[in-house]
């Protein structure tokens, strides 16, 4: 059976930057103004433009109240496979890091679900998330320092930590080709 054709990530993220901003009734200026970005950005984001970090997309999508895996991921079918190397990725502007997108929070359900990919390096600073929002690392491979920035806690593979979302916290890879799979809940 063939796979439904998907859309160029960049077409994703524009449908569903206007989708969700006409649902909160903003203007760009607005948003923009939310999100600390400038309206030029937002602008060509919407349009199929530009190669958005994934500090834009999170500042996006707090500002618009909603889960980061609305804005980069299409609808899926019943059964999901993805296969390694597959899935939406969003890189880092400040650090080796990237995360794939593997399960978005479907309708009623208040979760998405990640793989990280860091390498040693400057650490990923992430700016609080929604009020309420719990992060849950598990790291698979490597050493990273996880949590909050002033306490990082050293994970070795197979432990696992969870953090105040809505609070400063921080990801930096200790060992080369460091993964972990990270699961956000949103309240």
């Amino acid at each position: 059976m063939a796979e439904p054709s998907r859309s160029a990530p960049l077409d994703i993220i524009a449908r569903a930057l206007r989708r969700e901003r006409g649902a909160t009734g903003l203007s760009l200026t607005d948003l923009a103004k939310r999100a600390g970005i400038a309206k030029s950005t937002l602008s060509q984001l919407e349009s199929g433009s530009g190669n958005p970090s994934v500090e834009t997309l999170w500042a996006l999508a707090v500002a618009l109240g909603v889960p980061l895996s609305r804005l980069v991921d299409p609808p899926k079918p019943s059964v999901t496979v993805i296969r390694a190397g597959e899935g939406p990725v969003v890189h880092s502007e400040r650090a080796n890091y990237s995360a794939t997108l593997l399960a978005a929070c479907p309708p009623n359900a208040r979760r998405d679900m990640y793989v990280i990919r860091a390498e040693p390096g400057s650490a990923r600073n992430s700016d609080p998330h929604m009020p309420g929002t719990m992060e849950h690392v598990w790291l698979g491979t490597g050493r990273a320092l996880v949590g909050h920035p002033d306490a990082p806690v050293t994970l070795c593979p197979g432990d696992y930590i969870a953090y105040p979302g809505d609070h400063p916290h921080t990801f930096q890879a200790l060992s080369p080709g460091t993964t972990a799979v990270s699961l956000i809940e949103h309240v």
